[in-house]
């Protein structure tokens, strides 16, 4: 507490109008009738953002990255951006553990960067929001449709948009415990598809053939060859193939950030965060790394059955661990497997309604949004933002008039270009808080968190986020698709227009490292750990099963 309790003497001693840093009233913490309820434990935030994090993306996505880039360029694919996200989670955790308010990370760029880009940043992941729950709760209807038509498909969706309002509605501590379980149902599920993948590759299949890694060999694998009939090259095919596969796996681990807009409901959050990032990530790599590599095992890139698949709605019959049962003469499971998808996207439109609400919040705190969203009930949930994000889920009814396959497409390119300026707005902020520390005679070391490969680590990840932002349309230019290349690109003169329009109104400017606030809000937050510590030392000692649930 050494570091804090100096930071703390300093906000004391030092008045906001006599400090030599920038300073801003909206910094502060909200009063204790318009704030957040501290209810969540890092078991409960780890499992929030895996519920957020893992839905399409891999159970059905990751078939077209397969028949797009092979199996090794898959494999490589979603190796190479499960790093980037390793290094923004770290960055983030970082700035999370130091100070863990309640404005998320726009609140980060806020104090750190510029206002200006602390607002655009927070639209920008409201609309990210406002999109990805209504996706995923058409994704649901699809499910739904996989067993029965007899009902149409918006009655399902009214249905599932007022069951994930009514769990948003009762409180954090109820809203986390429900995603604590609906996740543990998806991991479990992902379990049971991993070792299946397994059995199968091995030989435990009706056909008694062990596959190994024939799939790997041509003409299946290693490397796939995508728009080869449009470019005439097989080396910049395969380049295209692998380049394919990164912006596949972008969109798929998107949500693994919101980690950072659960810091202002977390208890004990100089602990918690740190600890629920590291087992968010690493249970994301590994059921994401460990899951394309099993499905480029025992799914050819070149079948036909693969295709077809891919160009299917968002259900079993689109998923590539369907398509290898199919192969091998499995026909019972593709019922089991409709059923985790529909876990999967209901667990992760739960999650992406809280995350929306909680972003809109955060705005309205740092008056960035009509002060009326920032009113909370008496169990702290930001109502009024609720039903505003809950209202935008109408957005499904899109697919009254176009194909939910063709909707699902373009909600994929908008989310995932939100979700990408999100990962560069968070390594930037990291950039220039470090800069901050190093300016003001701060040291990383004496942080409630250090994270490693800092400061090329921050860098290597916005670059990379960059790069890949800026190309992930390039498909859409062979040939041309006006649809698809506005949704792949339509985020990112949005983001600018909100960012400059505010440096232009407010007359913002970009703060100096020196001049950046550190102090301000710590003794708040050192309050809350120290009265919270107090409360689990009237309790006594855990017992050991609650150590180890804990620790879950």
């Amino acid at each position: 507490m050494e570091y804090n309790e100096k930071h703390v003497d300093q906000e004391k001693s030092t008045s906001p109008t006599e400090s030599p840093a920038y300073y801003d009233k909206e910094l502060e913490e909200p009063p204790e009738e318009e704030s957040l309820h501290r209810g969540l434990k890092a078991r409960q935030i780890s499992m929030i953002a895996l519920g957020g994090a893992v839905g399409t993306g891999l159970i059905i996505g990751s078939g077209t990255a397969l028949r797009r880039g092979g199996p090794l360029g898959l494999l490589l694919g979603y190796g190479f951006v499960g790093f980037v996200c390793y290094l923004v989670m770290i960055s983030l955790g970082e700035m999370a553990a130091f100070l863990p308010h309640k404005k998320g990370f726009a609140g980060y760029a806020t104090r750190f960067v510029d206002p200006a880009l602390g607002f655009a940043l927070g639209w920008n992941y409201l609309m990210k929001y406002l999109i990805v729950t209504p996706n995923n709760i058409n994704a649901a209807g699809v499910v739904i449709q996989y067993w029965t038509k007899q009902v149409h498909m918006a009655v399902w969706m009214v249905l599932f948009i007022g069951l994930i309002f009514i769990v948003n509605l009762l409180g954090v501590r109820v809203f986390g415990e429900l995603e604590f379980w609906f996740s543990s149902i998806k991991v479990l599920a992902l379990i049971g598809l991993l070792l299946m993948g397994i059995i199968i590759d091995l030989g435990g299949n009706p056909m008694k053939d062990r596959i190994g890694f024939r799939y790997w060999n041509a003409p299946n694998g290693p490397m796939g060859k995508y728009l080869l009939d449009q470019v005439h090259d097989v080396s910049l095919s395969i380049f295209l193939g692998f380049w394919a596969t990164l912006t596949n796996a972008l969109f798929a681990y998107m949500g693994t950030e919101l980690i950072g807009v659960t810091v202002g409901e977390a208890e004990n959050p100089r602990r918690n965060i740190p600890i629920a990032i590291k087992r968010t990530f690493f249970r994301i790599l590994i059921f994401y790394v460990g899951g394309v590599f099993v499905i480029g095992l025992i799914v050819p890139s070149t079948n036909e059955a693969l295709f077809i698949a891919t160009k299917s709605k968002p259900g079993a019959a689109a998923s590539p661990f369907i398509v290898a049962t199919t192969l091998v003469g499995i026909k019972v499971l593709d019922h089991v497997v409709n059923a985790a998808v529909l876990v999967f996207v209901m667990s992760a439109a739960n999650s992406d309604l809280y995350i929306g609400s909680r972003t809109l919040y955060g705005l309205a705190v740092e008056g960035k949004a009509p002060a009326i969203f920032k009113k909370v009930n008496r169990m702290g949930v930001p109502y009024p933002a609720l039903i505003l994000c809950t209202a935008f889920c109408g957005l499904v009814f899109l697919n009254v008039s176009a194909s939910s396959a063709k909707v699902f497409g373009w909600f994929v390119n908008l989310v995932s270009t939100f979700g990408a300026l999100t990962w560069m707005c968070i390594s930037f902020s990291h950039i220039c808080f470090m800069r901050a520390l190093k300016a003001q005679g701060m040291s990383r070391d004496d942080l409630p968190y250090k994270a490693p490969f800092q400061p090329w680590g921050s860098w290597l990840a916005l670059t990379a986020t960059v790069i890949i932002t800026i190309f992930k349309g390039f498909d859409t230019f062979i040939p041309w698709n006006a649809p698809n290349f506005i949704t792949s690109y339509i985020a990112v003169p949005i983001f600018f227009i909100l960012w400059i329009g505010y440096k232009v109104m407010f007359r913002t400017t970009r703060i100096l490292p020196e001049r950046v606030d550190l102090v301000t809000g710590l003794r708040a937050i050192d309050e809350e750990e120290a009265k919270y510590l107090a409360e689990e030392a009237a309790r006594g000692p855990q017992t050991g099963l609650r150590k180890f649930w804990d620790s879950l």
